[in-house]
């Protein structure tokens, strides 16, 4: 099993190649994101150890720049930042674990066994609409080339929408979508949000995506209005 470990500090990614070729692992070292991901592109790996903070590249960059490449490699982060939103973001740029130094050995070990026996899980695919795209996996979403910020739920509503494109959903297929089916609430909280939606991504673009469907619903036109 062929591992990478990017980590500018040099003696800890030394003794970390070290201990992982002794538990019988092939390692390659980068001290640089820049280095690590052209690495991570040009060998299969089955999986990498990725320090956060790093000269020049980000672990995150890198996590992201391989996650856009459709690149699954199972990702580690390894760092000092121990914060929860550090935690958060790391996760959420596409990383599949991240453990904090200062480490046991044994538990890194043991857990880069596990992200291996789990495999590069596919992420699923970014779903577009026209010029708007939302991706499932980083929870990002882009009007064109500018990327739209938006709440979990807004999020939500609008991945609902763009995963039944030309359909019409009505509020009860949206509330059983992305709220529940218990839901008890005011049904007209979903013109709350597709209101949020109009106003950062279709109002200030030129666009009429979110369509309301008189008695029906709504549509998310198919082209991305």
């Amino acid at each position: 099993m062929r591992i990478l470990v990017v980590d500018d500090e040099v003696r800890l990614a030394d003794g970390v190649r070290r201990g992982l070729e002794a538990e019988g692992f092939a390692v390659d070292v980068a001290h640089t994101g820049i280095d690590g991901l052209w690495r991570a592109r040009e060998t299969r790996y089955d999986a990498i150890v990725l320090d956060l903070m790093m000269p020049g590249m980000s672990g995150w960059k890198v996590c992201e720049a391989l996650r856009a490449e459709e690149n699954w490699t199972p990702v580690m982060m390894l760092t000092a930042k121990d914060g929860e939103w550090d935690q958060v973001e790391a996760l959420e740029t596409g990383a599949d674990d991240y453990v904090t130094k200062p480490f046991s050995f044994a538990v890194l070990v043991a857990r880069l066994r596990a992200l291996i026996r789990r495999g590069g899980v596919e992420r699923p695919v970014v779903l577009e609409a026209g010029d708007l795209r939302l991706d499932p996996s980083s929870r990002r979403v882009w009007r064109g080339d500018e990327q739209v910020s938006l709440t979990a739920r807004e999020f939500s509503v609008l991945e609902h929408l763009m995963r039944h494109r030309g359909q019409v959903l009505s509020k009860r297929d949206l509330i059983a979508g992305v709220w529940d089916d218990d839901f008890e609430g005011d049904p007209n909280i979903v013109e709350v949000y597709v209101g949020h939606l109009r106003r950062k991504l279709d109002r200030p673009f030129g666009r009429e995506a979110i369509e309301t469907v008189r008695g029906s619903g709504y549509r998310l036109a198919a082209d991305g209005g």
